[in-house]
């Protein structure tokens, strides 16, 4: 399996989450839990690398606000 790239963020508190998973209905459901708790911005599709097993799929959350409301003014 090849290695995740790592990612910049602007500031503290920003996250880019990058999963590598056996199929899409395992990574949607993991997004659908992350974007339950924090503000996520979701993937409409994930990506595969031919003559690799599985799928992945990244994100972008905030963990300063939570689904639907800021948690700092």
């Amino acid at each position: 399996m090849r290695q995740i790239n790592d990612a910049r963020v602007a500031e503290p508190g920003l996250a880019v989450v990058e999963v590598a998973v056996a199929d899409d209905q395992t990574a949607f459901a993991l997004q659908e839990v992350l974007a339950m708790r924090w503000a996520t911005a979701t993937a409409d599709r994930t990506t595969r690398v031919p003559g690799e097993p599985g799928v992945r799929l990244r994100c972008y959350l905030d963990r300063h606000r939570t689904a639907g409301r800021w948690l700092y003014p």
